[in-house]
């Protein structure tokens, strides 16, 4: 006699991957996947092989929202980086897994990676109203005029996400730039891109506009190119790229006078990260305005 009681078998329900771009969730217009395995070589799950065309929709996004993230006040910027914290925290067991996958980690420190990185969105939402009392200021001039420097936003910046730390590292170089104001083209870790693109879904809920940030899987070697000669992007960041391709794409980078912040070696992505990724995409702005003089002394205000 069969065990009535024994619940019936399900199938499973597998995740799909997608991209993060203008806030959707496209799959790459070309159609093409490739799969990605944990540490120990174990599918885990095909995601999306970014195009070129992928790269330019995300340009297209990210110049889009430029003006309204970067006119946004930086205490509402600070806001919407905390509230990604707090949709993170939401979501921690979901990316311990993911992490600990993709990095091959215990769950226990996995945990801590994860615990860094929403920590780390803590930290910048801090910072997104400070960082203009550190690299701005009025300038002594000889002459009856203020002169006051201000940092403003360099534009839309592409990220080569590190490799090695599919999430901490990722969050490490993708924070500073729109805590200032910029948008930005993420390249995500090619062995590793899980972590990142689950990221796009908890960005897609925690108020920041669509097409701040936009998150590519891939090749870094195909799409980098594109993204490093490409009219309309303002920076690049190659903390990802090998040195070869750094190469690559910083001689790319010059057609139009990029700011390329080059890789720099990171042995502990927990350690203060400082204010240099922030600083990396300021502008400074400079104004002169005349003081006017009172009275026949001469005096001025």
């Amino acid at each position: 006699m069969s065990d009535q009681s024994a619940a019936p078998s399900r199938l499973s329900v597998f995740k799909t991957y997608k991209l993060y771009v203008g806030g959707k969730f496209p799959r790459s217009e070309s159609g093409r996947v490739y799969e990605v395995s944990d540490s120990k070589g174990n599918w885990l799950a095909n995601a999306p092989l970014s195009s070129r065309k992928d790269a330019r929709d995300a340009v297209v996004a990210a110049r889009k929202a430029f003006g309204g993230w970067s006119g946004a006040t930086a205490y509402n910027r600070g806001q919407i980086l905390y509230r990604i914290a707090e949709m993170l925290e939401g979501r921690r067991d979901q990316f311990v897994r993911e992490v600990g996958e993709a990095e091959g980690l215990s769950k226990s420190k996995a945990g801590a990676v994860v615990d860094a990185a929403i920590d780390r969105w803590v930290w910048y939402a801090g910072w997104t109203d400070k960082i203009g009392q550190i690299v701005g200021g009025a300038n002594p001039v000889a002459g009856p005029f203020f002169n006051l420097s201000t940092p403003e936003p360099t534009g839309v910046v592409t990220v080569v996400a590190p490799q090695d730390s599919s999430f901490l590292g990722l969050v490490s170089v993708l924070a500073p730039v729109i805590a200032t104001g910029n948008t930005a083209v993420v390249i995500a870790s090619e062995r590793a891109p899980l972590p990142a693109l689950s990221l796009g879904e908890v960005l897609a809920t925690s108020d920041l506009p669509g097409g701040v940030v936009n998150i590519l899987s891939g090749k870094a070697a195909e799409m980098g190119p594109h993204l490093a000669s490409h009219q309309d992007v303002n920076a690049i960041d190659l903390a990802g790229a090998d040195v070869a391709l750094a190469r690559e794409l910083e001689i790319a980078a010059a057609d139009n006078l990029k700011r390329v912040l080059r890789p720099q070696p990171v042995d502990d992505w927990t350690a203060d990260p400082g204010t240099h990724r922030m600083t990396a995409f300021l502008e400074t702005k400079t104004v002169w305005h005349p003081t006017g003089s009172l009275g026949a002394g001469g005096s001025s205000y």
